[in-house]
């Protein structure tokens, strides 16, 4: 045998195997190495729009939170601001109370003040009719003379 017809041969093998590779092989390689980047290229664009919808999300929670620490604050401040009112309202009611109990017992001390003076002057009215008896040495009659009786103790 011949290098040259060996060596000739082969490279007719060689050719045919790369051209049946090229043909047959190597488009089905090709092909899933494309899709195989286009997946890899896809998986990388979503993980970046996850992560731009992440960092949105985040914000939109910053912005909530912010919000609802806000109407927080705000209904504190009410809820402290009613309370306040309530203490105010308390306390002017009880002074309204204290002011109500003040004059009732001045009421009561006046007309208990003035059913003295009317008892005061009973036993002084009865006093002078003993003292006037005594001097007279003669009974007066109380129910003869009321009307003089009645002026006696508007005088005193």
């Amino acid at each position: 045998m011949n290098i040259n017809l060996t060596l000739f041969g082969q490279m007719v093998s060689f050719a045919m195997f790369v051209w049946f590779t090229m043909r047959f092989i190597w488009p089905p390689l090709v092909k899933a190495l494309e899709e195989r980047r286009n997946q890899i290229a896809e998986g990388l664009a979503n993980a970046e729009r996850g992560l731009h919808e992440q960092e949105l999300a985040r914000k939109r929670a910053r912005d909530v939170l912010q919000k609802t620490k806000a109407q927080t604050a705000e209904m504190i401040g009410l809820a402290q601001k009613r309370a306040a009112e309530i203490v105010e309202e308390g306390k002017s009611d009880a002074h309204a109370e204290g002011e109500r109990i003040l004059t009732t017992a001045r009421a009561e001390i006046e007309r208990e003040r003035n059913r003295m003076k009317d008892q005061l002057r009973e036993q002084v009215s009865q006093l002078a009719l003993a003292a006037a008896e005594k001097i007279l040495q003669q009974e007066i009659d109380v129910t003869k003379h009321k009307d003089l009786l009645d002026a006696m103790a508007k005088q005193m």
